[in-house]
């Protein structure tokens, strides 16, 4: 059984941007709880925001999905036409001393994108449900917020966007089905990230694990 001190530390929490120190209270659904000393958003829970986050997580690997095997691009010059998919643009790094660039473009505008969409799913599904939390899904819900600095989809599109600009200059270019999920999918990221609470998903993590 924790004693009265590991309780007294279980009612805190500390602000992700200056580390004061919070007791934790209830919040009321659409209300905000900031930080006293920097005004950060600490909690801020909103009516089936699990759901919503689950359902836009699924469109984001949707898209994500869409946007590997659909044309990205394509070229016209002098007369001959090329296009390209993402798959296409990073195995254009595969040859030479340039082939771990293939890898870690890889990984970051689609394998690491994909697995953190799989782990806010896996994480988040059940609890939206009102089920208890899946196997491990705080350790896969730390995963997915440790990488989310590494997913760079967001980086990505806009990179293609200002090539395109310099591009179109030269030839013609015509934006394929792959381009606008991409674009849709940095939209539906954002609304995603903003639904998101993490402190209330930690909460909720703690309160509904197995004793």
């Amino acid at each position: 059984m924790p004693g009265a001190e590991d309780r007294a530390l279980d009612a805190l929490i500390a602000c992700p941007t200056c580390d004061a120190l919070h007791r934790l209270a209830e919040v009321p659904v659409g209300a905000r709880a900031r930080c006293r000393r920097c005004a950060r958003v600490l909690l801020a829970p909103r009516q089936s925001a699990m759901t919503q986050i689950v359902m836009l997580a699924a469109t984001a690997a949707i898209l994500m999905v869409a946007a590997v095997f659909f044309p990205f691009l394509e070229i016209h010059a002098s007369g001959l036409s090329r296009w390209s998919s993402l798959l296409g643009v990073v195995a254009a790094f595969s040859e030479g001393w340039m082939l771990p660039l293939t890898f870690g473009l890889g990984a970051m505008i689609l394998v690491l994108p994909l697995a953190r969409l799989a782990a806010l799913i896996y994480t988040l599904a059940p609890m939206a449900l009102g089920h208890r939390p899946a196997p491990h899904a705080a350790l896969a819900f730390r995963w997915a917020e440790a990488m989310r600095p590494w997913a760079m989809v967001e980086i990505f599109i806009l990179g293609a966007a200002i090539s395109l600009v310099k591009i179109s200059a030269l030839a013609d270019v015509a934006l394929g089905p792959a381009f606008w999920a991409l674009a849709v999918l940095v939209v539906v990221t954002v609304l995603k990230d903003t639904l998101m609470c993490r402190m209330t998903v930690w909460k909720t993590l703690e309160e509904r694990r197995p004793s």
